[in-house]
């Protein structure tokens, strides 16, 4: 078999998973993009994008080496999720349920994207510092006009891929007309590690468990509310901004973790629903360049994670007279992607689709709903099973 060369265009956290996994499996690989710059946070902050790492990413990230360079200190177990409805309906999950140890972790972006660059500098894998312009054949010509030929161009440069248009991938998207504003709170009572999530009708609000700070508990909350409203929030001044959070904080949740204390920064960021047509001749796509899906299952890292390992898996098992940029092997990419993608797909837009319907009869059903899945042990284990990454589909919140 020749020695076939593969390039990563992306360097957050999908393009440095790409390019650490294809290297670890024997593949001569390189990354393009501009310089990896890590946040500077001072003694107490956190980043301000978490994510939710199901138990299969979880493996992943260790198989790749970055998962124990990721301080302890910093990463939150989830234990115990409980889902909310508009109406009284309230979904309790367990991780001991499925008998497993935790649900999923909680980790900061920044963190995770220094432990892979950590990785991949162990590994030797090339950084080439520069920025994708547009495709020529199976050559790049970068910002800087540099050309850079290879079997394979892996596609994971966000959302709004250069590479996936360049390449004329099919790529179809809408807009919810939502937005996730994401933010740091201190909270009275203790989270006990358990994700809350609360569906308001015409708002999706999470508590995600974070490590106490000074002898504080500490949530990250991700609140999905109209695009409007959203924006009236982000050019609040500092003081009023807090208080507004603090008091719809403290009402949509019930009380349930007390007075909530605004401690970072807010952000916001528009809530989109993508699919891509994942692959063409030498491209292949991974992460929200393939695919970008409503935040409310908490699962578009850990669907990204699969794409990777998938492609790999792929790759590796080619046979010798294929090349890895060969559409036939390509293809079985795609087909090994398509029920993963399809099932999340449907699983968070019929969620969000669900709770966002109006009217009493609406929300009477979709609540009883809740309380009698909330009884059946076998479907709350299914539940679970999905939500560690065994099967796709799950109920939690992440960031984005």
């Amino acid at each position: 078999m020749k020695n076939e060369r593969i390039v990563v265009c992306g360097g957050a956290w999908a393009g440095m998973a790409s390019a650490l996994g294809l290297r670890k499996a024997g593949f001569d690989v390189s990354i393009l993009s501009p310089a990896y710059k890590p946040m500077q946070l001072e003694a107490g902050q956190y980043h301000p994008r978490v994510y939710a790492v199901s138990v299969a990413s979880q493996r992943f990230l260790a198989q790749l080496g970055a998962w124990n360079l990721m301080s302890s200190q910093r990463i939150s177990p989830v234990q115990a999720m409980e889902v909310h409805g508009d109406g009284g309906g309230c979904l309790n999950l367990h991780a001991w349920q499925d008998a497993q140890d935790y649900l999923a972790w909680i980790v900061e972006s920044g963190q995770m994207e220094q432990a892979l660059y950590q990785a991949l500098q162990v590994f030797g894998v090339p950084w080439i510092e520069d920025r994708f312009e547009r495709l020529e054949g199976h050559t790049i010509v970068t910002a800087g006009q540099k050309r850079i030929s290879a079997d394979l161009f892996v596609g994971a440069d966000g959302a709004r891929s250069g590479l996936r248009s360049a390449a004329g991938i099919e790529h179809q998207g809408r807009e919810y007309g939502d937005a996730g504003l994401v933010a740091h709170f201190n909270v009275e009572r203790p989270h006990q590690q358990v994700a809350l999530q609360w569906f308001t009708g015409d708002s999706i609000l999470a508590l995600l468990p974070m490590p106490d700070v000074d002898g504080k508990a500490q949530v990250s909350m991700v609140w999905s509310v109209p695009q409007a409203q959203a924006d009236k929030v982000l050019a609040m001044p500092s003081d009023e901004q807090a208080q507004y959070l603090q008091n719809s904080l403290l009402s949509l949740s019930n009380g349930r973790l007390g007075p909530l204390s605004l401690r970072s920064p807010v952000h916001g960021f528009p809530l989109t629903f993508e699919r891509s047509g994942l692959v063409s001749p030498g491209v292949a796509l991974v992460g929200d360049a393939a695919h970008r899906v409503h935040p409310l299952a908490g699962q578009g890292l850990n669907l990204g994670l699969g794409d990777i390992e998938a492609l790999i898996k792929v790759l590796s098992e080619r046979g010798p007279h294929y090349s890895v940029g060969d559409m036939r092997v390509l293809n079985r990419y795609k087909r090994a992607r398509a029920e993963p993608i399809a099932a999340m797909r449907a699983a968070t837009d019929g969620l969000y689709r669900l709770f966002a319907a109006p009217g009493a009869p609406a929300s009477m059903l979709r609540n009883a709903g809740m309380q009698v899945v909330d009884r059946l042990p076998w479907f709350k284990h299914r539940l679970i099973a999905r939500a560690a990454g065994i099967s796709p589909g799950a109920l939690l919140f992440e960031g984005c």
